[in-house]
């Protein structure tokens, strides 16, 4: 994502100063023991070649956002797909440079949704991550202008929105290791990334070699997606987790068979969502495909929605 546009507001490489002692106001959480349910299965979005990755939710005009590769892409440039909550696809944007788009977020604005991801990927010294975020309004069938960039010089920087508290969390590489940063939605879009409400290490999850795929955030909680693709699904290995974020401890940590009849199911994104009738769900997607020799790739989206 490079070009015409790009306003560069709050841009910094400064790494976020922790706060004394984190003091996110608490929540209830997601019971990650409880049973998942489908809210729709094997969509074929935009591009139809590549799995989901990040997703997020504009709760105030009911619009699914999920990220992709672009078809014909080397692996950074990316699509945004536009979606009702029910898996219909109603419009795409196409953002090149971007990164892979393990996780995004939306921020609704009167009528828009506002996209955040990550951008300007330098693929050669990380693995096309992004190295900034940005900020931008979702057009159907277009490319992103007036762009926002914030935290340019990052290393592999993604984030999530919390759409019931306003709040940005950011995850990027801090010399080595990874970090997640909480800020007030309002900060992050005014440039404000000096004082984080929590700023805490990634925490262990699990044991042995773990594959991320995805994150996202509500109230004083981090929820985080691992596990790989199999085709077999006795071999399935996905997680969700629970993190406190005032201390930035695992408080639960869950295995997941959602979707295990889906074939080459892999786990990808997550997001938190408020349905019409006000109850919160825990979402988590999968991609999958019709056999292996396909190049058609499905998304699906599971829910977790019991608070504690």
């Amino acid at each position: 994502m490079t070009g015409a546009g790009l306003l560069g507001l709050g841009a910094s490489l400064a790494l976020p100063v922790p706060p004394a002692s984190a003091d996110v106001p608490t929540s209830q959480r997601f019971d990650l023991s409880q049973p998942s349910y489908e809210r729709f299965r094997s969509v074929s979005l935009y591009a139809t070649h590549h799995a989901m990755q990040g997703m997020a939710y504009d709760n105030v005009n009911r619009r699914l956002y999920i990220a992709q590769i672009q078809n014909g892409s080397d692996g950074d440039d990316l699509c945004i797909n536009e979606l009702t909550i029910e898996g219909v696809l109603t419009g795409h944007m196409l953002v090149s440079n971007a990164g892979h788009g393990v996780s995004i977020g939306v921020e609704p604005v009167g009528t828009s949704s506002y996209i955040w991801m990550e951008c300007d990927s330098d693929e050669h010294s990380d693995a096309g991550r992004g190295t900034a975020l940005a900020r931008f309004k979702f057009v159907n069938g277009g490319t992103p202008s007036s762009v926002q960039k914030f935290l340019t010089g990052s290393r592999t920087i993604t984030c999530a929105t919390d759409p019931d508290n306003k709040r940005l969390l950011v995850r990027r590489n801090e010399n080595g290791s990874m970090y997640y940063s909480l800020f007030p939605l309002a900060d992050a879009a005014a440039g404000r990334f000096s004082s984080p409400l929590a700023h805490f290490a990634q925490p262990t999850l699990g044991s042995g070699s773990v594959t991320f795929q995805g994150y996202t955030v509500l109230g004083n909680y981090l929820y985080t997606l691992d596990g790989t693709g199999h085709e077999d699904p006795a071999d399935i290995n996905s997680y969700v987790t629970a993190v406190d974020m005032n201390t930035g401890k695992v408080v639960q940590r869950s295995f997941t068979q959602a979707g295990k009849t889906l074939f080459y199911r892999e786990p990808e994104g997550m997001m938190v969502y408020r349905t019409v009738g006000g109850n919160l769900r825990l979402c988590f997607g999968f991609a999958s495909r019709p056999d292996m020799s396909s190049l058609s790739r499905y998304a699906s989206v599971y829910y977790k929605d019991v608070l504690i």
